[in-house]
């Protein structure tokens, strides 16, 4: 694979000096072009130590407008990012549409360094790898372009840089031990990033493999491909936009008896819900407690209808629980800085650290529920949500996170009856808009849609907890408990 990048390709100082200028000016007008777009630009520059990897990020940065692009550089996960899933610190940092990030170092760097120094074996490492392409399709999905440049060294020549670099008394601090100490490895390194190239050099984000001999060479080389990337991409989107349908698919679902099939009618008498909320929140209080300090982590996510008694319930629940170790986020319409990210951006932001809890009212699932049925999803965007969601969901659980997802299920005439009640307290107005009861007309629609939601997205690992909440006191019960359940036998 890397034999290409092992000619020793140079270009001369004039010639680079006459073509530099036109590439800047092209990726300068193409950076605008960005700017304007509806997708970000991420750029992957790897390789082997001494390729040149600094110096082409610099020249990036120098070519074009530094200030509507940013480079990350990522190293040691800090102990804050080790408390959360591994792809957490990549969300957060993800670039708004219309920007351009450079990244040294990513999501490849660990699965790589651990596969080299034998912390994993083949078999794990394809399991990461797995996991990578997921990660890099969900981001083209939405619509990002993703740039990936690897530069490459023979084993000769990298021993000969270092050598040279260490000998000039300003140069040499660049050299450090493990630097030494990687040219050791120089042979299973190769042997490893072949195997990690070939499995992710995909269609939509293929590999460039550039010989860093010459850092004339490489930079021009680099440049071209970005800009060639760039002018397809946008080539690409303004196609799409032609044939893109902006409305949900009202004919597409599936199974419809899922939701009328519940039992509304449970109920518990006022004496015997006293005595099972006591009995449940003495529990979880200690419950909580005991995973606070064993570091286990909880996400919990509530869903249901409008005056399903999402809020009483999770109430209820946090009633047990010490305030400095939760924090419960309602999600509303998405703000203009969300806008500009993929839709799960905002809910990675949130994932609580180790021992910590986060109580979503309302969720990623928004995506497949009023998204899709008011159209402010196209239909491949809700239609590919449910795999997005079900790999978010299989990464809290691969990091040890406990998801609990409820969804709080009442009829249309309980709701009716909570919303006219809701309009004579004074303390609960608020909660009732004109919006709520337009969407009661397409109360059909949505039931199709959670019905297909259930359906899709719940897993072994994940289910959902199916809500029968008419009676309220019977719905609080049902929560607490199966938090209690779960909790404690996570804890086991």
């Amino acid at each position: 694979m890397f034999e290409i990048a092992e000619l020793g390709q140079t270009i001369k100082k004039s010639k680079y000096e006459e073509l530099e200028p036109e590439l800047r000016t092209q990726l300068l007008l193409a950076q605008e072009k960005v700017k304007a777009s509806d997708f970000p630009v991420i750029i992957l520059i790897s390789g082997v130590d001494g390729g040149g990897k600094g110096d082409i990020v610099n020249l990036l940065n120098e070519w074009m407008d530094s200030r509507y692009m940013r480079t990350i550089a990522f190293s040691k996960p800090s102990d804050e990012e080790k408390e959360r899933p591994k792809f957490w610190r990549y969300w957060r940092a993800i670039p708004a549409k219309g920007a351009i990030y450079i990244y040294t170092g990513s999501w490849y760097s660990n699965p790589l360094s651990r596969r080299i120094y034998g912390k994993i074996n083949d078999e794990q490492l394809m399991v990461d790898l797995k996991h990578i392409r997921q990660l890099e399709q969900e981001f083209i999905d939405d619509g990002a372009l993703i740039i990936k440049c690897w530069l490459h060294l023979k084993k000769s020549v990298q021993k000969e840089r270092i050598k040279k670099l260490e000998k000039n008394p300003d140069t040499r601090w660049k050299v450090t031990k493990q630097d030494k100490k990687h040219l050791k490895m120089y042979d299973r390194f190769i042997s490893i990033a072949e195997k990690v190239l070939a499995e992710t050099s995909t269609v939509d984000s293929p590999w460039l493999i550039v010989d860093g001999f010459d850092v004339r060479y490489s930079s021009l080389t680099i440049g071209k491909h970005i800009l060639t990337r760039i002018e397809q991409h946008l080539g690409q989107k303004k196609e799409e936009e032609q044939l893109n349908t902006l409305h949900s698919d009202k004919t597409y679902g599936l199974q419809r008896n899922l939701l009328d099939s519940l039992d509304l009618s449970l109920k518990l008498e006022k004496k015997k819900y006293n005595a099972l909320l006591s009995k449940y929140q003495s529990k979880l209080n200690k419950l909580s407690r005991q995973a606070h300090e064993k570091k286990l982590s909880s996400l919990l996510v509530f869903e249901g209808w409008d005056a399903g008694g999402k809020g009483g319930s999770i109430r209820r629940l946090t009633h047990s629980m010490d305030a400095r170790n939760y924090q419960v986020i309602p999600i509303a319409a998405p703000t203009e800085e969300e806008k500009q990210h993929h839709y799960l951006w905002r809910f990675w932001r949130h994932i609580p650290r180790a021992g910590k809890v986060t109580i979503y009212d309302r969720s990623w699932y928004g995506r497949v529920l009023v998204e899709r049925v008011e159209g402010f999803a196209s239909n491949n965007e809700w239609k590919r949500a449910y795999s997005e969601i079900v790999n978010f969901e299989e990464a809290m659980s691969r990091h040890g996170t406990l998801l609990i997802k409820f969804w709080l299920h009442i009829d249309q005439d309980e709701q009716l009856k909570r919303f006219k009640a809701r309009e004579k307290i004074s303390y609960k107005k608020y909660k009732i808009t004109e919006e709520d009861y337009r969407n009661r007309a397409k109360w059909d629609e949505y039931s199709t849609a959670v019905n297909e939601m259930v359906i899709r997205t719940s897993t072994q690992q994940n289910p959902w907890i199916i809500v029968e909440g008419n009676d309220k006191k019977y719905a609080r019960i049902k929560v607490i408990k199966n938090y209690c359940k779960f909790l404690e036998k996570k804890l086991d």
